[in-house]
């Protein structure tokens, strides 16, 4: 039984949509997607969008999507008693042969067995039937560390999915049951079995050892796509999203600079750009539903196609943000009308930017910014990170120095000021890297508000309790299924951790050692973790210590 309001509520969304897949599910592998937050947030990510394309441009496969009720509606669920279910054809998840979650931000890992337990299914791999759907887990989290999240699911894929989709399917088509598809596809790249294997710690809380408990193999290999130019698939579009009515369209993939804090950086290169005539082609399919596109990428200042695409004539661009250099000045030149762009300098000095490998200078931002602003570009957005390693309050006064500096070269517009509390990500140079103290980062927060209470300038930050959850998250290993399982409220992440016998503070505020064995240490990333220590190595040496 679903409640009305709940039915009502979906199909005031459906009908809002632009290309929404609907299929029989009769005879077909029943697939649903589920994205553990909002519709508009989920509905806002281009991997989760594009899985939901590739899946449903299979004749044998239906795709449908499910995502975390917001407030008002988990209390109609909880009035009702109904059973979460797809937007689509409005079937319980458990009727699905697989449900796959897409999660993109630590953040959202307390919402996976909330939403197992409003959709009545097992959230413990350990208690579920061979009857019950199949739990897969995917997105860029999985990527790096998918171990929080290893006791709830049967199948994590490592990697870039686009073409490893197929291989799910026509592996779940053959085998007799789930067990024998489960040691299938383990055999192909990306495919990680967490149930084929074993965790033991020592005293101390850190890892010992990590083994199989089957024919399982030891690492697993991060899939990574050779190519951007895939078949032609139309997303969807929607009013109620972050980005409302606009078509996301992935330029490149991977980036050339590889800042040490960016896990995006490490996990998704080598940089890959998309071919210019199949951009072309992408942008054609999106021009049939809405004149808005999005071209996504971490550095698209840096796409080599980028002023040959935003001169396609007819079509509102929108882009990411710009890198502080020379190349900028074409693309804001072809990007009139626009009302805000973004920047990310992400430190208020040259010897932090030295520090963490951004390789852009103080000349190179207030060129660029003063360039915004002559565009007469409403609102600039400068990103900048507090609790960066080795960070001194200097650094702080520099993030103050410069703001204003940029605030005097003209007086148009607003100049928002958008901060966020560093945290150390696997497959990145600061892996080993403790996390600022608490008090620490909210003095400095502090230092930037009071600094900056100026006319024109705005400063926004992020919840730095939520922050340091994240942190946990980020580098935590498989004990925190059972702590995500417990946790009623995310504001409590401290005392659930502390419940279940685990110390906050080992997981945030020591550094780990080269020896140390990481959570992570079984993927295959692409990159060595001698590499990283390397440049871990070479960051402090830039900051003055051996």
């Amino acid at each position: 039984m679903i409640g009305r309001r709940l039915i009502k509520k979906t199909e005031a969304l459906l009908v809002k949509e632009e290309g929404t897949v609907y299929k029989d599910p009769g005879g077909r592998v029943n697939v649903c997607l589920a994205y553990p937050n909002t519709y508009r947030v989920g509905m806002s990510s281009l991997g989760f969008q594009g899985i939901y394309s590739i899946l449903n441009a299979r004749d044998d496969t239906v795709c449908e999507r499910a995502f975390l009720p917001d407030e008002a509606d988990l209390k109609e669920f909880e009035r009702t008693g109904s059973e979460l279910f797809s937007l689509e054809s409005r079937r319980p998840l458990n009727r699905f042969d697989i449900v796959a979650f897409s999660v993109s931000f630590e953040n959202d890992y307390p919402s996976i067995p909330q939403m197992l337990r409003l959709a009545r299914i097992g959230a413990f791999r350990s208690v579920r039937k061979e009857g019950d759907p199949v739990l897969l887990l995917g997105g860029v989290c999985a990527m790096f560390n998918p171990e929080p999240l290893s006791d709830f699911f049967d199948l994590i894929f490592i990697g870039e999915a686009d073409s490893s989709l197929d291989e799910l399917i026509e592996a779940y088509k053959g085998a007799e049951d789930k067990g024998s598809f489960l040691r299938a596809i383990s055999e192909r790249e990306g495919f990680y079995v967490p149930g084929g294997y074993e965790v033991l710690y020592s005293d101390d809380g850190k890892i010992e050892e990590r083994r199989t408990t089957g024919d399982f193999p030891r690492t697993i290999r991060k899939k990574t796509e050779r190519v951007l130019n895939g078949s032609l698939r139309p997303a969807i579009t929607t009013p109620e999203t972050e980005f409302s009515n606009m078509y996301l369209i992935e330029a490149m993939r991977g980036c050339v600079w590889s800042c040490r804090f960016c896990v995006a950086g490490h996990i998704y290169n080598p940089p890959r750009h998309k071919d210019i005539g199949i951009l072309k082609q992408e942008i054609d399919l999106a021009m049939k539903t809405t004149g808005r596109v999005g071209l996504i990428g971490p550095s698209l200042t840096d796409y080599r196609y980028a002023t040959e695409a935003l001169q396609i004539e007819g079509v509102d661009f929108s882009i990411t943000s710009l890198r502080a250099t020379p190349k900028a000045e074409k693309l804001l030149s072809l990007m009139k009308g626009h009302r805000s762009i973004s920047i990310a300098p992400e430190a208020g000095t040259e010897r932090l930017r030295r520090i963490i490998n951004k390789r852009i200078t103080e000349e190179d931002i207030m060129e660029t910014a003063e360039l915004i602003l002559r565009h007469d570009i409403h609102t600039l957005r400068l990103y900048f990170m507090i609790g960066l390693p080795f960070e001194t309050d200097e650094d702080i006064n520099g993030i103050i120095d410069l703001a204003k500096k940029i605030r005097s070269l003209n007086t148009r517009g607003t100049i928002v000021l958008s901060t966020s509390t560093f945290v150390p990500k696997p497959f990145t140079p600061f892996q080993w890297h403790p996390m600022t103290a608490e008090k620490t980062i909210k003095a400095r927060l502090k230092m930037i508000k009071s600094g900056l209470n100026i006319k024109g300038i705005r400063v926004f930050h992020d919840v730095i309790k939520y922050a340091f959850m994240q942190g946990v998250f980020s580098r935590g290993d498989r004990r925190l299924s059972m702590v995500l399982h417990d946790m009623k409220e995310p504001g409590r992440w401290k005392e659930t951790l502390r419940d279940a016998g685990l110390d906050p503070d080992f997981y945030l505020f020591r550094e780990r050692s080269f020896e140390e064995i990481l959570p992570w240490d079984f993927i295959d990333a692409g990159i060595s973790k001698e590499a990283l220590w390397g440049e871990y190595m070479k960051a402090r040496e830039s900051a003055g210590l051996h």
